[in-house]
């Protein structure tokens, strides 16, 4: 890119991959009965490149939005030209489509229906139409929806709805401007994962996504290339690579070095920006934190459940469905099938959840070896009950301080979390037996400890 004050990222690969959207000195201004203009965006070049997810950060006011319309043909810059495939946009064939923060869902059409309206406005066959609708929706989790109506739907359905309806165009570029932002927490969170799924797996009929948002997290998390815009005019203050393998992790050295240095972008707009930091390949701190898994808040007698049920419907069955018949939340029910997944007990294949062969047989047990297959599952897969247990055999009293495992787990999550990933190891490990907690010391102890304790205790008395 050739601007002044714009950090150029001389790793982007721009000559070696030709650009399937090429913008060179686009400008957006307004004029005025005064002869002057109110510039939007000043001259700007941006390439959007096959196999990337291009996020665009910038402050309110900075010309995202406006930004995204140019690119996409929607709106014409006043100055500068939109290349696509090398072709001026206004004369070539633009395959794209755009997912918006206002899910903008037709009310008065099915969710099926409103998944083949853009098909149907290209004139699509109506067999053909439905039999891509229904793929799609079944790819975004909403297999069974077909017939729902919007105002049937939570926030998170619909902008699957969203989803479905722009990729059953099969896009070469997909836009999204916002699309997580009206959204809770969780949902938003759940959402960026399974796009993040669907793109890794390449399930997605799309070449590449440029994502608009002022979430810097969610740009750090999803993104391999960055924009950060300035703003009066919009002009690009960075564009760098996020060199972070995924799946990336939010308390990573990595990642909130970056998270830092895009804040200080942007609300220094008057400072140049340095250059982005980057992994070096030597984190011992970060590598120490990223060693415990995150313990889904389920507890075994609901693991044992959810796998019954599995086992009875043949052992594999849609995330969705399951949710549906047991009349859970599908929020309620993903932390049940984590820990299943956690333990090897079932794997996720496109939205299905399969009961592995160690998952079986424990479904298939009476309760004693359903506790030896747990403790197995718990000590192979789980590195925090593994460390507790190894901890109470080596020393000689068999007792440890929860205190000892709270201030590891503080190097990685916080001081709530903490607690929480030790109450649900402390369920898991008293179910296996792998371990007693004496509630009043707050202590680990062998099980066989506590026993010989207790006469040692009432001698001494």
């Amino acid at each position: 890119m050739q601007q002044s004050g714009i950090l150029n990222d001389t790793s982007t690969p721009a000559a070696a991959t030709e650009a399937i959207i090429r913008a060179e000195s686009i400008e957006k201004y307004y004029a005025q009965p005064s002869e002057n203009r109110i510039q939007v965006i000043s001259a700007t070049d941006l390439s959007i490149l096959p196999g990337e997810i291009l996020a665009v950060l910038g402050p309110s006011g900075s010309g995202k939005s406006t930004m995204l319309r140019m690119l996409t043909g929607l709106s014409t810059p006043t100055a500068g030209q939109v290349y696509w495939h090398g072709k001026p946009i206004a004369e070539a064939e633009v395959n794209v489509s755009i997912v918006f923060q206002s899910f903008a869902l037709f009310p008065w059409l099915t969710v099926l229906q409103n998944v083949e309206a853009p098909l149907q406005a290209r004139g699509v066959p109506a067999e053909e139409r439905r039999e891509r609708s229904l793929k799609m929706l079944d790819t975004v989790g909403l297999d069974g929806f077909e017939a729902a109506y919007p105002k049937e739907l939570s926030g998170g359905m619909k902008q699957r709805v969203g989803f479905a309806r722009a990729l059953v165009v099969e896009p070469e570029v997909l836009f999204m401007d916002e699309p997580f932002s009206a959204l809770d927490v969780l949902t938003a969170e759940n959402l960026r994962s399974e796009l993040l799924e669907l793109w890794a797996k390449k399930t997605m009929p799309t070449k590449a996504i440029f994502l608009v948002t002022h979430n810097i997290e969610e740009a750090v998390l999803l993104a391999d290339r960055i924009v950060v815009l300035g703003r009066n005019p919009g002009r690009i203050r960075t564009d760098f690579r996020v060199q972070i393998p995924q799946p990336r992790d939010r308390k990573s050295e990595p990642f909130t070095q970056l998270v830092d240095y895009i804040y200080k972008v942007l609300t220094r707009p008057d400072t140049a920006p340095a250059e982005a930091p980057q992994p070096t390949g030597r984190h011992p701190r970060d590598q120490r934190q990223m060693r415990y898994q995150m313990l889904p808040h389920a507890r075994p007698g609901g693991v044992a459940g959810l796998l019954e049920l599995l086992l009875d419907k043949g052992g594999r069955d849609d995330i969705y469905r399951l949710a549906d018949d047991l009349a859970f939340e599908i929020d309620d029910l993903l932390p049940i099938v984590d820990a299943a997944q956690l333990l090897g007990f079932l794997t996720i294949e496109e939205g299905d959840a399969v009961i592995t062969s160690n998952g079986a047989e424990f479904a298939n047990s009476e309760i004693l070896r359903q506790k030896e297959l747990f403790r197995d599952a718990a000590v192979s897969n789980v590195l925090l009950l593994r460390q507790i247990r190894r901890a109470l055999e080596s020393k000689s009293d068999h007792t440890v301080p929860e205190d000892f495992f709270l201030d590891m787990l503080d190097e990685q999550f916080s001081e709530e979390e903490s607690q929480r990933q030790m109450e649900t190891a402390v369920a898991w490990g008293r179910y296996a037996e792998l371990f007693d907690f004496d509630a009043g010391r707050r202590r680990f102890v062998l099980p066989d400890a506590r026993d010989e304790e207790v006469p040692a205790s009432e001698a001494a008395r």
